[in-house]
């Protein structure tokens, strides 16, 4: 069992920067890929980005791509979400996520996924 509590989410204008962070506990974080999910009201929850469990392999939606940047702290047992350039349309529950397919570097359904916090709000104003 991975237990998984995002942070660092809130209200930004247009064109500003947040940093998410999920912290886990349990179960070794180092063997887990990490992924970064969001879903907005009346959407499908949608990939945002994904890290391998060592770090070296990103995957980002075309959406984010250029904006923001995943990363992962395996001494603080911590994944994060740097969001840059935000838009409006950015705007949506963001919820991280734990795969135990460490190695795979693409995996962009949510079902795939075993573990998942309870969601952090992220909301940009025009």
């Amino acid at each position: 069992q991975v237990q998984l509590v995002e942070s660092g989410g809130g209200l930004v204008q247009a064109g500003g920067s947040l940093r998410l962070s999920c912290a886990a506990s349990g179960r070794t974080f180092s063997n887990y890929a990490m992924g970064w999910f969001r879903q907005a009201p009346g959407k499908e929850r949608e990939f945002v980005a994904r890290i391998t469990a060592s770090g070296l392999s990103t995957d980002y939606a075309d959406s984010v791509k250029g904006r923001f940047t995943i990363s992962r702290d395996n001494a603080k047992n911590t994944v994060y979400l740097q969001m840059n350039s935000l838009k409006p349309e950015d705007t949506a529950v963001y919820y991280c996520a734990a795969d135990n397919r460490r190695l795979v570097v693409v995996v962009r359904s949510a079902n795939q996924y075993d573990y998942w916090g309870q969601g952090t709000q992220v909301t940009v104003s025009s």
